[in-house]
Parts: structure tokens; sequence; C-alpha cells
């Protein structure tokens, strides 16, 4: 589904992304561990050209998206869902016109049709009664899964999640997690930048750990957590794993 090849990011003189060779298939759920500074959200945000890649491309459904204009970049955007660490939402609309503005806009829907599919979408991430709040009246981890219902309305093909849970107060990381799952069990292709171990041991098909610009080592999560074969990975996983 998303083919990259020989991806690289600069920003001025700083090479964020080295080279990056791999793809994602349909259906598949892969987790992008690694340290901070690593180019993990760099990677993510140039697969639906949030940033524009230096060099290199990326392919989706076997369209080369790396040199569009700029009405082809929204139109790969609308199938390739994004979910931010700070939520984005807009603090001056209600949760119900947070989720129907795009879909209307871009005239993918009528304000009916998205109206009800908001609805929809808003019991399916359990929180019907929220319709007519405002984001400041939610918690952490509401506000997180608006956001991801917001994404939803799009009917994307793949949602690409930029560390969803790290601005999240402990208690509430794990309704968001809870929904991700969900979503995984539907069969949605996903892409989830995290820090979250149990998760990625649980739900992803294949495990990357980027480190310095290039992924180092990718695997399933039995072979990625039990038996590393990078040495940078294996000094990451004994910090941040407890057994």
């Amino acid at each position: 589904m998303i083919d990259v090849k020989g991806l690289r990011k600069t920003f001025g003189d700083q090479e964020i992304l080295k080279g990056i060779d791999t793809h994602i298939e349909k259906g598949e759920k892969i987790v992008i561990i690694g340290p901070s500074g690593s180019g993990k959200s760099t990677f993510i945000r140039c697969l639906n050209l949030m940033e524009i890649p230096t060099a290199g491309t990326i392919t989706f459904d076997g369209k080369d998206i790396t040199h569009l204009n700029s009405k082809e970049i929204n139109m790969v955007r609308q199938r390739m869902g994004m979910v931010f660490q700070h939520f984005n939402l807009f603090p001056h609309l209600t949760v119900k016109k947070n989720i129907t503005l795009a879909p209307v806009m871009l005239g993918l829907m009528t304000k009916e049709e998205a109206s009800a599919k908001a609805d929809e979408l808003l019991t399916r991430v359990g929180l019907p009664d929220k319709a007519n709040d405002y984001p400041k009246q939610l918690s952490g981890g509401q506000k997180q899964r608006v956001a991801i219902a917001r994404s939803l309305a799009m009917n994307p093909e793949v949602m690409l999640f930029d560390e969803p849970t790290s601005a999240l107060d402990p208690e509430m990381v794990g309704e968001v997690l809870e929904l991700m799952k969900q979503l995984a069990r539907d069969g949605m292709t996903m892409v989830v930048v995290t820090h979250e171990m149990g998760f990625a041991r649980e739900v992803a098909s294949r495990v990357m750990f980027m480190a310095d610009g290039n992924i180092l080592e990718e695997n399933t999560p039995d072979q990625f957590f039990m038996n590393p074969k990078n040495q940078r990975l294996k000094d990451f996983l004994s910090k941040v794993i407890y057994y």
C-alpha cells in the first residue's frame, strides 16, 4: 500500500532522515519506537506530505506521491488520516462541528450525511453525549478520542498516529489505546509512533526501531522484543522494559 525508497529529509544543514527504505502492506499495523530525536515523527509526517521529502520516493497505492501540487496532496491526506500528539481540535467549534467540518467543506458529504456520520463515530469512540460540548470541556483522553473520530470521518484507508498518548495523563492513556486496538481489530491499516511497548507487543504486525534517522531493525513483535539483533535496540529495550 505504501512503498518508501531512499527517503531523506533535511532541515537546514541537519539531516533528520537518512535514506529510509520500507513498505507497508494493506491491513498491517506498524508500530515505530525509538529514542527522542530519532526521526520517527518526521518520517510519519512525510508519509502524508505534512513534511515534503528532500529526496527519495513515497508510493501510495501504486502512485508516486512525492511531487504533487497542493490539490493532489489534499487528496492524499483525505485517504491517510493523521492523529497528533496535541489533538489539534478547533477550540471555538463544538465536538460535532470539529468532526463534520472537513467532510462538508471538501464536498465529500452533505451536512446531513456528515451529522449522521459524526453521531455514529461519537458512539463508536464512546462519547455520544459530548456532541455539543467544546474541547475545553473534555479531558485529554476524550479530546484524543474526538480527534480520532475526526480523522475517521474522512473514511481514510490508512491511519497515522504521532505519539497519540504522550500528552495524556497516565490514567487516560488506556482509553485511547483501547480505541486504537479496536481500529486494529477492525482491519484498519495503521502506522503508530509510540512509547507504549505493551501496545506494540499486542497490536503490531511489525515493530520498527528508529535511531539517528534510520530504521535499524524491524521484525514481528515476538522476535523484536525477545530476540533483538541490533545493539542500539538491545540497549534501548533494556532501559524501557521492566520484567
